[in-house]
């Protein structure tokens, strides 16, 4: 199957298949859409069971920043990169390296930015060799904290601030004693269950790391669970902070959570699962709508002049952003990622 045939290839302008003998690089990168600016998006490293795995990854991940940057108000399009390989066994910087190069022969047409597997210091190294690197530098931060260029405190505030929204919406209640499942603890995942528990939250929390578990545990008094049972948990809200694809028939099925709002990207296995979370009167938040503080953050350090209380009022428009999905997913009787959709395409679509 060529990539024009893929299932996911949705009429992306550009898919460059990056390798390097030397430093072991295995990469995509992956352009949907440059109507509203050049593409932007993260650089993930991931230990993909084969290439076509990781194909379908950026695919998904690059269409999905195309819709984010369009519904944030951000003048970008959306591209990604995705590099094969476990991050704590693989990576080197000769690596790091050579997906700069990379970045740098797209001249432009495509600027990363941190992801799973990827921190600054890895994008300092891209930096060396390529001018389309962000989120090395920053002046604002979300929180007025010093900013050091991660933009993962200004995806997680965004999504705490959707999830609150969401939870007002579906439940009419604040985030006191509301029982969150949240699956992975990374960057973000850790962040966002540091603001619910603030909030009076009680957390059930899975992730691969055995330490951020025992982590979460002690700072958050969360109730640790395995994998596979997180989907079953008698919450609130089930926050997807992981890998995409989580929400199918049988996951849906397993949900006793009347909400659905997390930081993971592509959180639908197919666009008809939002229907069948509309069966189950789950309400769901879009998640690239709901985790687009990451990319607001990245459009703020770029602006010749900002702020950080800028920079925070831009992200708590995701609050807003959402409450308009899910007014209009009621009217017209739709799922809430088919409304996104519609709103996203009516935003970048004819836009050149």
């Amino acid at each position: 199957m060529s990539v024009f045939e893929h299932p996911e290839f949705d009429q992306h302008e550009q898919v460059v298949f990056c390798h390097d003998h030397h430093s072991g690089l295995n990469a995509i990168i992956a352009i949907h859409n440059t109507n509203l600016g050049p593409a932007l998006g993260g650089c993930r490293m991931w230990p993909y069971a084969d290439s076509q795995e990781a194909l379908t990854d950026v695919l998904r991940l690059s269409k999905g920043m195309t819709y984010k940057s369009a519904i944030a108000r951000v003048p970008l399009g959306g591209g990604k990169a995705v590099i094969i390989g476990n991050a704590r066994e693989h990576k080197n910087a000769e690596m790091m390296k050579a997906m700069g190069r990379y970045i740098e022969s797209l001249s432009g047409r495509y600027y990363t930015a941190e992801d799973s597997g990827i921190s600054v210091a890895d994008l300092q190294l891209m930096a060396s060799q390529s001018q389309y690197i962000t989120g090395t530098k920053a002046r604002y931060h979300v929180h007025s904290q010093v900013a050091d260029g991660n933009p993962a405190p200004s995806t997680a505030y965004g999504v705490f601030v959707g999830l609150k929204a969401s939870v007002e919406y579906a439940l009419k209640t604040d985030l006191k004693g509301i029982r969150v499942a949240i699956q992975g603890l990374g960057q973000v995942g850790y962040r966002l269950a540091k603001h619910l528990h603030e909030a009076g939250a009680e957390l059930v929390v899975t992730d691969i790391f055995p330490e951020s578990l025992q982590r979460a545990e002690q700072e958050f008094g969360a109730t640790v669970v395995a994998a596979d049972d997180i989907f079953k948990q008698q919450v609130d809200v089930f926050v997807p902070c992981a890998m995409g694809a989580v929400l199918n028939e049988k996951t849906v099925s397993q949900l006793s959570a009347k909400v659905v709002a997390g930081a993971a990207n592509n959180q639908l296995a197919t666009e008809n699962v939002g229907a069948l979370l509309v069966e189950k009167d789950i309400l769901y938040a879009p998640d690239y709508v709901i985790n687009a503080g990451g990319i607001i953050d990245i459009h703020h350090q770029r602006l010749p002049e900002s702020s950080d209380a800028a920079l925070r009022t831009h992200v708590e428009q995701i609050g807003t952003n959402l409450l308009e999905i899910f007014a209009r997913a009621t009217t017209e009787n739709k799922a809430t990622n088919q409304v996104a959709n519609a709103i996203a395409e009516e935003l970048f679509a004819n836009k050149a």
